[in-house]
């Protein structure tokens, strides 16, 4: 499930660049009140360090946006990528029983057989309730022996 991994770590990548944002729109709101703090005292030197830090945090700010727009597009695409895929493997599943059915019957030379496709659809959906049921019963098992340790 490698697109299941990629976009969990677009995800953690985008809360990343959110919480870098916050901070440097935190540190350019400081620089831009110690200038007006140094103007209200004419502090000139002071205020012109004030105005190249800010300059310097709306750049970083504008670099950051620009990222977060990149990284959500990204998320997106890889969110729609692993839902093809997803889709994808739902309709291989579903039509997997029929299909292996009808070439074991031309693999035994009968190409005519008239297959009962929903007594095949209905077997495949008690193989998956038993797989499912052994899951549930492990799952059991797992967390009884959890509770005990």
């Amino acid at each position: 499930m490698d697109a299941k991994v990629a976009v969990a770590e677009v995800q953690e990548a985008v809360g990343r660049t959110e919480r870098e944002l916050t901070l440097e729109r935190q540190r350019l709101a400081d620089a831009e009140r110690r200038g007006r703090l140094a103007g209200e005292i004419q502090d000139a030197e002071t205020v012109a360090v004030a105005d190249r830090f800010a300059a310097k945090h709306r750049e970083r700010l504008g670099v950051l946006e620009r990222k977060l727009v990149n990284q959500k597009e990204e998320m997106a695409l890889a969110q729609r990528e692993l839902d093809d895929m997803q889709t994808q493997l739902k309709t291989a599943e579903r039509d997997r029983p029929p299909m292996e059915a009808r070439q074991s019957a031309r693999e035994a030379g009968d190409a005519e057989v008239g297959l009962d496709l929903q007594d095949e659809l209905l077997k495949a959906d008690i193989d998956r309730a038993a797989r499912e049921a052994t899951a549930q019963q492990q799952l059991e098992a797992l967390k009884k022996k959890m509770r005990k340790d």
